[in-house]
């Protein structure tokens, strides 16, 4: 194979159609499709990447009551997708520079379609095994496909990480509204159960289809010695200022989006209105990360926008929480505007504080892999202190004081300061 694109220094891009001796370049009319057919590949991919994961806290009650989960269970399979993305997200850039990037992310379509056809195919024995299938591919997509369109796009990447922010938040959304009335639509019984975990096999399975045109391509990043520099961010007070503020937002954000629609249940709200309430949720989300990055880049430096979020978080919660059922819809698009924020500010603060684009990638791998693992603990911590105390007020009260924590590892990380590049080879 040859040559077929070009990529940043150091990668390749190689194609099988259209390359080789006396092979011609293609015409305006060629380059427009296949655009167009990446373009729609990438929507129909990241529409698959939230879905499956908030479609199903809105009808825990029902997976309990049906299924028999326990309290705990659903403890350790609300932390599973948290957990994956810290575990695999390393791995994605070691099978990219095996067999390219486009290959990578259409295998990891047929394994989330796969896994979530195994929890679906036999509940009681599977959900475990099929989550974890679901997510770690889901894990593989999330860091691959930013970076792809880096390599393959970059003069429209403002825009595809647009319409790939936008497909990836309308799945989070019609995840969480469409549940409750899926799982009643469909009996509510055993076979509603097996409907709500395997859904979202058939959109994946959607997506593998469109994403086939890319399979003739395959980009593959430079070979360097990353895991090296991603070590050497340890040394780093800032990174770690970072890691914190990321760690901390996404273990906010999950708690909530596992925990929040039995709370909301629990004080009254209908099982559908608490599902919406989630999307709503998640819409706000979707609003605060496009407009957010635009003003920490134009700022001197993030400290006032890191608060703003931090404290939008709190009157969230606080809201959400303890106030009147009637006013919960406001207190939840706070909620959901401040957890946007916050998420869009911590991708941004990896290259703001990054000196070069080097120590940006490994500023960005250190701070995932560290922060999904602390975000691990947010769904864990809130189930379990519910199941003690019978109640959401130490729950919501635990996580107000982690928002303190936020708070100021935000004020820090916020500073117009930047992290070097690490010296090759350093550990």
């Amino acid at each position: 194979m040859t040559a077929s694109g070009s990529g940043s220094a150091g990668e390749v891009t190689t194609g099988d159609a259209g390359s080789g001796a006396g092979a011609t370049r293609p015409g305006a009319a060629g380059l427009a499709a296949g655009t167009g057919l990446l373009i729609g590949g990438l929507i129909a991919v990241s529409f698959n990447l939230r879905g499956a994961i908030t479609s199903l806290p809105p009808v825990y009650p029902e997976l309990s009551a049906t299924a028999g989960y326990s309290a705990a269970a659903e403890s350790v399979l609300a932390a599973l997708p948290v957990l994956c993305f810290a575990a695999f997200s390393g791995v994605a850039p070691v099978f990219a520079r095996r067999i390219g990037d486009e290959r990578v992310i259409g295998l990891a379509l047929g394994l989330l379609a796969g896994g979530l056809a195994m929890r679906a195919a036999a509940p009681r024995v599977l959900l475990f095994p099929g989550t974890i299938v679901a997510c770690s591919a889901i894990a593989l997509m999330n860091v691959l496909l930013p970076s792809l369109v880096k390599r393959r796009k970059p003069d429209l990447a403002g825009l595809l990480i647009g319409l790939y922010l936008m497909s990836l938040t309308a799945g989070a959304v019609l995840g969480s509204a469409i549940a409750v009335p899926l799982f009643n639509a469909a009996g509510g019984g055993a076979a509603a159960v097996r409907v709500a975990l395997g859904i979202w096999a058939l959109p994946a399975l959607l997506a593998a289809i469109a994403w086939l045109p890319q399979l003739r391509r395959r980009t593959i990043p430079a070979a360097d010695d990353q895991p090296h520099r991603v070590l050497a961010m340890a040394r780093s007070g800032l990174a770690w200022q970072v890691t914190v503020f990321m760690g901390l937002q996404s273990l906010s954000f999950y708690a909530a989006l596992s925990w929040f629609p039995t709370m909301l249940r629990d004080h009254g709200i209908g099982a559908a209105a608490a599902g919406n309430l989630l999307a709503l949720m998640n819409l706000g989300n979707a609003i605060a990360a496009l407009i957010v990055p635009v003003l920490a880049q134009r700022a001197r430096d993030q400290r006032l926008i890191s608060a703003v979020a931090v404290i939008a978080i709190m009157i969230g919660l606080t809201g959400s929480a303890f106030g009147p059922n009637p006013t919960v819809v406001v207190f939840i698009c706070v909620l959901g505007l401040g957890q946007g924020s916050a998420f869009s500010l911590a991708v941004f603060l990896f290259a703001a504080r990054a000196a070069d684009a080097r120590a940006a990638a490994a500023l960005s791998g250190f701070a995932q892999g560290i922060g999904y693992l602390i975000a691990v603990g947010g769904p864990l911590l809130l189930g379990l202190l519910e199941s003690v105390t019978g109640g959401w007020t130490v729950p919501v009260g635990v996580l107000l004081a982690i928002a303190v924590g936020q708070l100021v590892s935000g004020l820090l990380a916020g500073r117009a300061i930047t992290i070097g590049a690490p010296p090759r080879g350093s550990t």
